[in-house]
């Protein structure tokens, strides 16, 4: 008797479990078996990035409603679809995102343009304007419930969430009380000689205030001692500013200078980062609710999108008829951006360009992470990083972004010949974060 070993395969592992399913396929994983795997799989993470960017088309569609700029946009905090916007025809929209549709229109919200804008809880609206006033609204009702008078143009607004406070900015800081027709308290640094253009309550540490003015300050208070606590001089003047949502202490300015600075308020010397890529006045930025990626707006008529922490390549949304963007908010489901802009349109943007609208099946979401992964992964290949970081720009901002980068580079190249031709020790290079600001009060 001749004994003989036979190999056994259980037929379930090579039959698909249900009906329609992938047929489960075998593999020697031994890398001797497949000398040409790195080759395979860089070609389709070349694949993969053209994809990407053939897929691109990140505009989604427009609100219409306003005849002027739309000069601020803001979003309810416990709703997906329910944003407002201002404008500089005095017109106050409330807009439904998923049906666009209006909620409520008042077109004579206020005399003059409107400069500040914030939800109050679940239905109620502040909103302000140059005409001084401080207006209360309720949502879906033509009358607002109060009205604050103040002394001053208003710039800013911003509601406390855990209270019935607010925080209004003209040429001082002011804190108000819904059930009171007058401010409880005046935050102004005593040696300050502003226009404050932004202010905004801390979304975790509801006493800290913050604020940026025309005489380039960045001021954070406390409204428990009523006072300003620590104030920077930065060397260009910021033109607002937005608290991160997952870390309490960072900060994030828009700046006079094309850039955008994140800051630590427990060390206000310098910048944690610096983001390079607008080629005008930067006037807008917003978080996104997940704390990992912010949107700015500039006068170079472009919206970008910045992942935190790379403070270069940034995602650029444009079109031939947007004009100088004013305002730029994030959604609160981080899916999609929201741009006002001179041109008084409201544009809705996809907060990935190349994302897909719709149901996405489970097999299309996991080849999407699998091509995702593969393009991170090949990321520094010459060929496939290109593909990824290229960005098609308008030909106005192409040439203003080439003839700044000959200007930064003549600096450079002006500094290194200083240093060379200067007593060694003399003369020591200082890092561009340490240049931001000029002096830090307490």
């Amino acid at each position: 008797m001749v004994k003989i070993s036979v190999l056994q395969h259980d037929p379930s592992s090579h039959t698909a479990t249900r009906p329609g399913d992938p047929t489960p396929v075998s593999r020697n994983l031994n890398p001797l078996m497949h000398p040409f795997s790195r080759a395979r799989e860089r070609t389709r993470a070349l694949n993969a990035a053209k994809m990407d960017r053939m897929f691109a088309i990140p505009f989604v569609g427009a609100l219409e409603g306003h005849v002027d700029a739309v000069e601020v946009l803001a979003k309810q905090g416990d709703s997906i679809s329910t944003v407002a916007s201002g404008s500089w025809d005095g017109g106050v929209i409330v807009h439904n995102l998923s049906q666009r549709t209006h909620i409520v229109r008042l077109p004579l919200a206020h005399k003059g343009k409107v400069t500040g804008l914030c939800f109050a809880g679940d239905s109620r609206l502040l909103s302000c304007g140059v005409d001084r006033n401080v207006k209360l609204w309720n949502i879906g009702s033509d009358e607002p419930l109060n009205v604050f008078p103040g002394k001053h143009a208003l710039n800013s607004i911003d509601h406390q969430r855990s209270s019935a406070m607010f925080a209004t900015a003209s040429t001082l800081v002011q804190v108000w009380d819904e059930t009171k027709s007058a401010p409880i308290s005046n935050l102004t640094f005593p040696t300050s000689t502003e226009t404050i253009s932004s202010v905004r309550f801390n979304l975790s540490e509801s006493s800290i205030l913050a604020s940026v003015g025309s005489d380039r300050t960045f001021t954070l208070y406390d409204i428990r001692t009523g006072k300003a606590e620590r104030r920077v001089v930065m060397q260009m003047r910021a033109n607002a500013l937005s608290w991160s949502p997952t870390f309490p202490t960072n900060i994030l300015l828009a700046s006079e200078d094309h850039n955008l600075y994140t800051f630590d308020i427990r060390r206000l010397d310098a910048p944690s980062l610096i983001y390079k890529g607008h080629v005008a006045a930067v006037v807008s930025c917003d978080w996104s609710p997940t704390g990992t990626e912010f949107v700015s707006g500039g006068w170079d008529r472009t919206v970008r999108i910045w992942q935190t922490g790379q403070g270069h390549s940034p995602e650029v949304y444009h079109t031939k008829r947007m004009q100088r963007v004013t305002s730029t908010l994030f959604t609160t489901d981080a899916r999609f951006v929201l741009s006002g802009s001179d041109d008084g349109n409201v544009r809705i943007w996809k907060g990935k360009a190349s994302e897909r609208l719709g149901i996405v099946t489970a097999r299309e979401r996991a080849a999407i992470e699998y091509r995702n992964s593969l393009v991170d992964r090949w990321k520094m290949d010459k060929e496939v990083g290109k593909v990824a970081r290229t960005r098609h720009l308008p030909k106005p901002v192409y040439t203003a972004n080439k003839l700044k980068n000959t200007m930064l580079e003549s600096r450079r190249v002006k500094e290194e010949r200083r240093r060379k031709h200067t007593r060694a020790g003399e003369s020591k290079p200082k890092p561009e974060r340490k240049k931001v600001v000029l002096v830090e009060q307490s």
